[in-house]
């Protein structure tokens, strides 16, 4: 099969297309044939080498987070799954592999493709919309009535958490440059700050959840928006003590992550606010409620560009270069 492959670390390189074996199938596999996939900046974080502490993969990699495609051939202990069915995934760690003609996902990482979209806006979805399900649903748990401050909300994650925040029934702020003040009202934003003229710290106050995405001035700044109570949750780090943990890090990783993110903790708990990182987890199940969600027509697709599978490294620099309205989707097939 043809696939993109990162030989070695390095910043803004190009990854080098290749043929490779099929990968082999475990008994609780799925293998899935590509009709598309979606472009993340954890991509090219992995690829400069930014994950090495907390994601050691083995080189030469394969990479790419995000599948939709269809079933072609099952494990002996898979059982809802079969041939031709439509599926989507975002495939687990140190199982990842999408920039390629097949990928082998997980049984329990998998889900049925919503009936309603295309292959490319299926590849649009998993990685953005697990992160904003986790975060919200599963850290925050967001109630009606309260207020969360969405950053980037213009970006892959924000274009979907505006939409699943607002079926929660949540108050929705979030920050966007001019051009796209009217697609994030449209989504369901009801403060929208343009971070070019305003400073959404002078301008936010007492909300209960932040969901942030930036640098580190950034994740200070939140910290002010936040009443007593209220939840920082980050997914571009610092990583904590709790993630290592759940990642099974080694101990001296452990320590690297608790002090990364000592900073950042105690300037939380002097505020009487909690900190936490959020790095998503690949959840089929989790998925699955997503599904129903595109089904019912209450969150909708927002994809910037569809690039074709020769081009996957134009799409990555596209996405690296942050102007991305929604999220950009690589044509396989």
């Amino acid at each position: 099969m043809k696939a993109f492959v990162l030989d070695r670390y390095s910043k803004k390189s190009a990854l080098r297309l290749a043929n490779m074996p099929i990968p082999e199938l475990r008994d609780d596999d799925v293998l899935v044939q590509i009709h598309a996939t979606g472009v993340n900046l954890l991509d090219s974080k992995i690829r400069d080498g930014e994950f090495k502490l907390i994601l050691p993969y083995h080189l030469p990699l394969i990479l790419g987070h995000d599948v939709a495609g269809e079933v072609v051939k099952v494990g002996p202990r898979v059982r809802q799954f079969k041939p031709g069915d439509e599926v989507y995934a975002r495939p687990d760690d140190f199982r990842i592999g999408t920039f390629a003609e097949f990928v082998p996902v997980k049984e329990a990482s998998l889900a049925l493709k919503p009936r309603g979209l295309t292959m490319e806006e299926a590849a649009s979805i998993p990685l953005v919309a697990l992160t904003a399900w986790q975060a919200l649903v599963e850290k925050a748990n967001l109630q009606k009535g309260q207020k969360v401050f969405i950053q980037a909300g213009s970006g892959g994650v924000g274009t979907f958490a505006i939409q699943l925040a607002k079926h929660l029934g949540a108050t929705v702020a979030t920050t966007t440059s001019t051009a796209n003040v009217a697609l994030v009202k449209s989504l369901g934003a009801d403060v929208v700050i343009d971070y070019k003229t305003q400073a959404f710290e002078e301008v936010l106050r007492d909300y209960d959840v932040v969901l942030n995405s930036q640098d580190g001035k950034t994740l200070e700044k939140s910290l002010r928006v936040l009443k007593a109570g209220g939840k920082l949750i980050s997914i571009s780090g610092p990583p904590d003590l709790e993630f290592g943990k759940e990642s099974g890090a080694p101990a001296f990783v452990k320590l690297v992550m608790w002090m990364l993110s000592a900073g950042i903790r105690r300037k939380a708990k002097g505020r009487g606010v909690s900190f936490s990182f959020l790095f998503m987890k690949a959840n089929g199940s989790q998925l699955h409620e997503i599904t129903r969600l595109f089904d019912a027509g209450v969150i909708h697709p927002v994809m910037d560009r569809v690039f074709p599978f020769e081009s996957t490294n134009e799409a990555m620099a596209y996405v690296e270069a942050g102007r991305a309205k929604g999220k950009v989707v690589v044509k396989v097939k």
